[in-house]
């Protein structure tokens, strides 16, 4: 997108993202700020897929929680039946 008039100029790329709202069911396992590894809370979640090798798993009452997985460990958290995709 260009705006000379302006002199701005940007490029950018549209990122896709699908939503989910889900379930955690067993242990999904994220790195804390602090390093360690924690499970994310048993109970509902959204869960955010983009192009790229990461997903990001929201949950909390008010969404206030968040955490950025691989792909492919969402992907075997599914398989494991510890995440469940709602729709």
């Amino acid at each position: 997108m260009s705006y000379p008039a302006h002199g701005v100029h940007t490029t950018g790329t549209i990122m896709a993202i699908t939503l989910h709202t889900a379930r955690i069911t067993g242990p999904v396992a994220y790195l804390a700020p602090n390093g360690r590894r924690v499970n994310i809370p048993l109970g509902p979640c959204m869960v955010e897929h983009m192009d790229g090798p990461l997903t990001d798993i929201v949950w909390g009452s008010r969404g206030q929680s968040s955490a950025a997985l691989p792909s492919e460990a969402v992907q075997a958290a599914q398989d494991q039946g510890h995440l469940v995709l709602l729709d």
